[in-house]
């Protein structure tokens, strides 16, 4: 047989094996009971409903001046996509609206980072957010209230 006859039936012989490998249907056992849920690569027949988690601001930052809100969503990717055809992507994406002091305005941030806003007078104040689908309809909320210092950003 010649060379090239051989090198080609050695090829055919590990693609054959290869194929024939059973295929990687679930995680392992091991993996299973760690508490691996499934990639989310293909859609789920069900989603969990979305949900807003906010931490308060730290007072350090708030005696600056500063108002740090980290957020995270569950259940929801949040990214710049808006619009009727982004509600069939799986799995769910959105975005946040944001009021502060309960003015007649938001603004809508699909970057996912912390909301950062200074330069808020001395006193009271409350920063709303509200996790919403690509056509901003309004899946969960939350309402942040703080007072920033009367020294505060005066160093």
């Amino acid at each position: 047989m010649p060379a090239l006859g051989k090198a080609a039936l050695a090829a055919a012989v590990l693609l054959t094996a290869a194929c024939s490998a059973p295929p990687v249907t679930a995680p392992p056992a091991a993996a299973v009971g760690a508490g691996w849920s499934p990639a989310p690569v293909v859609p789920l027949p069900s989603q969990p409903p979305p949900s807003l988690i906010v931490d308060e601001p730290l007072p350090e930052q708030l005696a600056m001046g500063l108002v740090v809100l980290r957020f995270r969503a569950e259940n929801l990717r949040i990214v710049p996509v808006y619009g009727p055809a982004a509600l069939d992507v799986s799995p769910r994406i959105g975005h946040i609206h944001v009021t502060v002091d309960d003015a007649a305005w938001h603004w809508a941030d699909g970057s996912g980072e912390p909301l950062i806003i200074q330069s808020l007078p001395a006193g009271p104040h409350k920063v709303w957010i509200g996790l919403a689908d690509p056509t901003h309809k309004i899946l969960d909320q939350k309402t942040v209230n703080f007072v920033v210092p009367a020294h505060a950003g005066h160093h």
